[in-house]
């Protein structure tokens, strides 16, 4: 059984850094490209951020120079290290295994002006 399990959200008021994580079991974690993602008006969810087993990055226009992607495979886990955060940042975070429904329950994030 596939299980994501995010963690990290928090308060925090704008201009502050928060870390958020995604422990992964159930996969053979480091043959899966894994992503970030939150909702947005008109979708369901929108990228954030993307990392592939290589290590190839993509990001967001909007997170660019502020979030940074990570994974360590020894311990089945994906990094988004989120500093300069803006109001406009809050949401609720959602980690994915690319090109599966597999989908963690989601962190939260909240920006105070």
């Amino acid at each position: 059984q596939v299980q994501l399990v995010e963690s990290g959200g928090g308060l925090v008021q704008a201009g502050g850094s928060l870390r958020l994580s995604c422990a992964a079991s159930g996969i053979h974690f480091s043959l899966y490209a894994m992503g970030w993602y939150r909702p947005a008006p008109g979708k369901q969810r929108e990228l954030v951020a993307t990392i592939n087993t290589g290590g190839r990055i993509i990001y967001a226009d909007y997170v660019k120079g502020r979030f940074t992607i990570s994974r360590d495979n020894a311990k089945n886990t994906v990094y988004l290290q989120m500093n300069s955060l803006k109001p406009e940042d809050t949401a609720v975070y959602y980690c994915n295994v690319k090109g599966t429904t597999y989908w963690g329950q989601g962190t939260q994030v909240t920006v105070s002006p």
